[in-house]
């Protein structure tokens, strides 16, 4: 049963986000006057496929880790044989079309999956309500960091290190990858407000990874119910919030100031949306909004083969006046295809080597 659910809820959650994100090309493509070939979901041997009166064909594989949409003429004339481009509809080509429209049906992807991620927040703050007092201080450990400082219970941390924060999640992630480094903390206390710098301790967890920590828990966190409008704002405010932090987070991976250990693959997303699943609807919609963030962020990478790969080629071409040099393009897929299976093949390590993997299948079969 275990196997089950944890296998349905990670089908669920990647298959929305990848309908959404290929919805959102093909719905551009429309706009834009692009035929599209075909709309698949999953890959593989297609369990379910059905052509509809436009002629696109849409397929449903049995394995779900991706997708795409094949549009009509996407291939320049150079690269289409003979045959292919007979079978091309005067009009209704991706490579004939100007630089903008192309660009408008590759971002369009990624805007998807932002505006999904808006619509299951507001969703959540409308039906379930937004966490309100999340960032005050349930306890302080003894003897800790936060203790050291003159942190009480009852605090409302306001701002660390100059950025604003409204969540309690949102300083477990600034803290954790900080340890040893003095941290600047701005508290509401008693109706006035106070900063102290507080440097986390060091604590070794079971996969290695070393994280910071305070010694602080915290409070009881209530959920105040918004309206529509209300919890459409919340909804954008969250979704920007997020795609703000997890920027930060990369930037400090990159820079050496957070462990790359984070970074998780298809093992740890299985993982995660078992665990949402078995807590209920609502916890599995709010990963679904983060994961959606995160699809449409990381799509938006410079990374040749991904949507912000091509948007640069385009960006070049509207500069140039001309595409880039097939050579040029040629060898950005390569070295994005390089970039893409190596990020894949940490990810998946990072899985396997700090103990996701080992976990999951205990949980599994235990």
């Amino acid at each position: 049963m275990e196997l089950l659910r944890t296998l349905l809820a990670f089908a669920v959650v990647l298959g929305v986000l990848v309908f959404i994100h290929e919805m959102g090309h093909y719905l551009a493509a429309r706009w834009r006057g692009i035929h599209s070939d075909a709309f698949a979901i999953g890959f593989g041997k297609p369990v379910l496929k059905w052509t509809d009166r436009r002629g696109t064909e849409w397929r449903l594989g049995w394995i779900p880790l991706g997708g795409y949409v094949k549009l009509h003429g996407q291939e320049t004339p150079a690269d289409a044989s003979a045959e292919e481009r007979a079978r091309w509809r005067p009009g209704e080509t991706f490579h004939e079309k100007s630089v903008l429209s192309r660009a408008i049906v590759v971002a369009a992807g990624p805007v998807a999956n932002f505006l999904l991620a808006m619509v299951l927040f507001a969703g959540l703050f409308a039906t379930l309500g937004q966490p309100v007092g999340g960032t005050s201080v349930g306890a302080v450990v003894a003897d800790s960091p936060a203790a050291r400082v003159g942190l009480r219970a009852g605090d409302e941390i306001v701002a660390l290190d100059g950025q604003r924060v409204t969540r309690f999640d949102q300083v477990q992630r600034h803290v954790q990858p900080r340890a040893g480094q003095p941290v600047e903390i701005r508290v509401a206390r008693d109706g006035v407000e106070l900063t102290v710098r507080a440097t986390p301790d060091a604590r070794v967890l079971p996969n290695g990874q070393t994280n910071g920590v305070l010694g602080i828990q915290g409070g009881a966190v209530r959920f105040e119910r918004l309206g529509l409008p209300q919890a459409v704002v919340a909804g954008v405010v969250q979704t920007g919030d997020i795609t703000w932090q997890t920027l930060v987070g990369v930037g400090e991976m990159l820079l050496g100031q957070r462990s790359a250990k984070e970074l998780g693959g298809p093992i740890r997303i299985a993982e995660i949306s078992g665990e949402a699943a078995s807590l209920g609807i609502a916890p599995l919609v709010n990963l679904m909004a983060l994961l959606s963030v995160s699809l449409g962020l990381l799509n938006l990478f410079p990374i040749p083969l991904l949507d912000g790969g091509h948007l640069v080629f385009y960006a070049a071409e509207a500069i140039r006046g001309r595409p880039l040099p097939p050579k040029a393009q040629e060898y950005g897929f390569r070295a994005g295809f390089a970039i893409l299976v190596t990020l894949f093949l940490f990810a998946s390590w990072n899985d396997i080597a700090h103990g996701t993997f080992g976990r999951w299948v205990a949980g599994l079969i235990g």
